[in-house]
């Protein structure tokens, strides 16, 4: 069953007689648990129509590169092919989505698209609902608990928002029920260019600096069989394990909760369904903190401004100590290159570099440093979230934007006051070695780059 909660009309045409419901795919790239599409499903079954399923692939989409775009087609041509065996078919065209959505419209008696919250995410929706002549239908998926049913307004800390979400989560977490459409679409005659997913990265114009990784493989079934081994091998250990970037004792489910080739509601009720004793924690990290930051740059627009999305005492703090001394100062080519003093940072960098994930105890203590090694907060911020955005796999959404965000002090509260840093929260190298062996994480690091084809150079 689908809550009416998470289904939102963006504009206010009327139904037409068209010739199949089009579901513009964007955020939830998967062909299963997916709220929007089965919304879609359930409406052509009801009006004797196919369903047909769209994405725009765009080259200049802020930030992408040939790692990211790389991993994302990986995904969508598993999911192209599992639609198809579901008798929907995906249409992918190289364009602005928008302009792809509008010329399917003209044939479709509605259009159904997932929720997304960046600027350039909800700006495309506005586009679309102010352009066609048929209904927009908004189905927020890729959440446990629709943002605006947790809150109705930016919250402050997890702690805030935690009691909201846990209030509702049962009630929304339980994934829809795949049903197949009545009538195939993949005999159906389009009027569409259609681009080839195994030709299209030849021709983007796109950063390749950044090449892509081994480490991980885009799509649905990878995503579950590592949750699959996580639920298995790691789950039971997790509270204790998991600040430990010795151990691997993730789930690895960030980059396909990015690119939406897992649903978080799929991915909460299978843990919720367990009688681990890790269910507690690891439910704070995939729906509390997760959806913590889709609050943020959902109610503030501000989310990659610095400092204005900061409280008021942590960018009064920073500001105080902005001209504070430093005893190591790095340009960001030589953060770039992990040629600092520190090996455990040049480790993290590494680790980001070769895998395009960071371990996330060893990206907070990262993300502090380059504060701490750069002339000012503003150098700092800005070199942070170039670095995250450009080789994190799961970068460039809310949860990489609040990562960062969180080193200035977002969503957290006033420490003892210390130079550089003011009253924002403090890590260093002791804090590491008490927590775990830092020297293991730094040979784990050097043996994972001898092992790659290429030396690591940046």
């Amino acid at each position: 069953m689908l809550e009416t909660e998470r289904i939102k009309k963006l504009n206010g045409e009327s139904e037409a007689k068209g010739e199949y419901v089009l579901y513009w795919v964007q955020a939830s790239q998967r062909a299963e648990s997916n709220q929007a599409l089965q919304l879609a499903i359930n409406r052509a079954n009801e009006l004797g129509l196919p369903v047909v399923t769209y994405f725009g692939l765009t080259d200049d989409f802020p930030e992408g590169n040939l790692r990211h775009y790389t991993f994302m087609i990986e995904g969508l041509r598993e999911t192209k092919e599992t639609l198809a065996n579901r008798g929907i078919a995906l249409l992918i065209g190289q364009e602005e989505p928008p302009e792809g959505v509008v010329n399917l419209a003209a044939e479709a008696s509605l259009v159904v698209v997932d929720r997304g919250y960046l600027r350039i995410q909800r700006r495309w929706r506005r586009e679309v609902a102010d352009s066609i002549e048929v209904p927009l239908i908004q189905v927020e998926g890729d959440v446990v608990v629709p943002v605006e049913v947790t809150s109705e307004k930016e919250e402050y800390a997890a702690r805030t928002i935690r009691p909201k979400i846990n209030d509702k989560l049962e009630k929304f977490s339980n994934p829809p029920s795949d049903t197949d459409p009545d009538i195939s679409s993949t005999d159906y005659d389009f009027s569409f260019e259609e681009i080839e997913l195994d030709e299209i990265l030849k021709g983007l114009d796109i950063d390749r600096t950044v090449k892509p990784v081994r480490s991980y493989t885009g799509g649905t079934k990878e995503a579950k069989r590592l949750l699959d081994e996580f639920i298995k091998d790691k789950l039971d250990n997790y509270e204790e394990m998991s600040n430990d970037p010795t151990k691997d004792s993730l789930s690895h489910m960030s980059p396909y909760l990015h690119f939406g080739q897992i649903s978080p509601i799929y991915v909460a009720s299978r843990i919720m369904d367990t009688e681990s004793p890790g269910v507690d924690e690891y439910l704070e990290q995939l729906v509390v903190r997760r959806e913590l930051s889709m609050n943020f740059v959902y109610y503030n627009q501000s989310y990659d401004e610095f400092p204005s999305f900061l409280p008021d005492w942590a960018m009064e703090t920073l500001m105080d100590h902005r001209n504070d001394s430093r005893e190591y100062i790095y340009s960001r080519d030589e953060f770039e290159s992990a040629e600092t003093h520190d090996p455990y940072w040049n480790a993290a960098q590494k680790e980001m570099n070769l895998t395009g994930k960071t371990h996330g105890y060893m990206r907070m203590y990262w993300g502090k440093k380059i504060l701490e090694w750069t002339p000012d907060p503003e150098t700092g911020y800005e070199i942070t979230l170039y670095l995250n955005n450009k080789y994190e796999l799961d970068g460039r959404d809310p949860n990489g934007f609040t990562g960062v965000a969180w080193c200035y002090g977002k969503h957290d509260r006033a420490w003892k006051e210390r130079e550089i840093f003011g009253k924002v929260r403090y890590m260093n190298a002791a804090g590491l070695e008490r927590k775990f062996d830092a020297e293991k994480y730094v040979e784990k690091i050097s043996a994972l780059e001898t092992e790659t084809e290429e030396p690591y150079d940046g």
